[in-house]
């Protein structure tokens, strides 16, 4: 029996945290991944609006704050939003009409974007001031913070949060597949981890965690904490939660789609 028709293949975008004055030229590497690779699906993994602004780890008055300002922090993101998505939607909508490639899009709100939402509730005055609505994500399906989502028998989340904690499941891949039950994906931290479980059912269960699809360091990772890894992930021959990954990295997008490619890979 041929499989082939009902496996699906993934284009899983990790933390793009956009912040004004950072090189962003890595987001038309991954526009043009996307493109390129044509999945059925387009998951973003949230933290794409990096909201400098609202950070609660920075106190007001200090260094880090100088310059802060919430409008600036959102255009920059919409910006870079469009960047990200604008070569993917010329070739799906052409004269107002879907084309033969009409991929899912979600966005899974990470905990960056949920600064917002946090602001409000610790000043409500800020509630008719800023908002969700301010971060033009557009067609994307928006997830809220925290939901798991199912796609092919994979369950997606921005992070996996403990049963007994509000803080996120960490550990190796084993632990965490462990306590979450099911083959998932999640972004939130930095780096790359991919792991896989065969249970005596004799079904097989992934963990992956991607968390950095950017340029720039991270201050407060200090000098010696910035040499994660960064890239996007591709899920191939995704069906009931099995799945082949595909990690494509930062240097390799920019390799390969520093230059916009002749023509997209040929699907099977």
């Amino acid at each position: 029996m041929d499989f082939r028709n009902q496996m699906k293949r993934h284009f899983v975008i990790p933390d793009t945290q956009v912040r004004h004055g950072v090189d962003l030229s890595y987001l038309d590497w991954v526009a043009r991944a996307i493109v390129y690779y044509r999945c059925d699906r387009v998951i973003h993994l949230g933290d794409h609006f990096d909201m400098p602004s609202l950070s609660q780890y920075d106190p007001v008055g200090s260094l880090s704050r100088e310059g802060a300002d919430y409008k600036r922090d959102v255009e920059t993101g919409n910006d870079g939003f469009d960047r990200l998505t604008r070569e993917m939607y010329k070739v799906i909508t052409k004269n107002g009409k879907k084309g033969r490639w009409n991929p899912t899009l979600d966005f899974l709100t990470g905990n960056h974007e949920q600064r917002i939402e946090r602001a409000i509730n610790a000043d409500p005055k800020y509630r008719s001031t800023i908002g969700y609505g301010d971060l033009d994500t557009k067609t994307f399906k928006v997830h809220p913070y925290l939901e798991r989502v199912w796609f092919d028998g994979v369950v997606y989340s921005h992070f996996f949060q403990s049963q007994h904690s509000k803080f996120a499941i960490g550990g190796s891949i084993d632990s965490r597949l462990n306590k979450i039950g099911d083959s998932f994906v999640q972004g939130h931290q930095q780096g790359l981890q991919y792991g896989l479980r065969v249970f005596p059912t004799g079904k097989t269960r992934h963990g992956l965690v991607a968390g950095s699809c950017y340029l720039h360091d991270e201050g407060y990772k200090g000098l010696q904490g910035n040499d994660h890894w960064r890239g996007v992930v591709i899920l191939n021959e995704v069906k009931d939660g099995d799945y082949d990954v595909m990690p494509l990295s930062m240097s390799f997008l920019q390799r390969r789609f520093g230059k916009k490619p002749r023509r997209p890979i040929k699907r099977e």
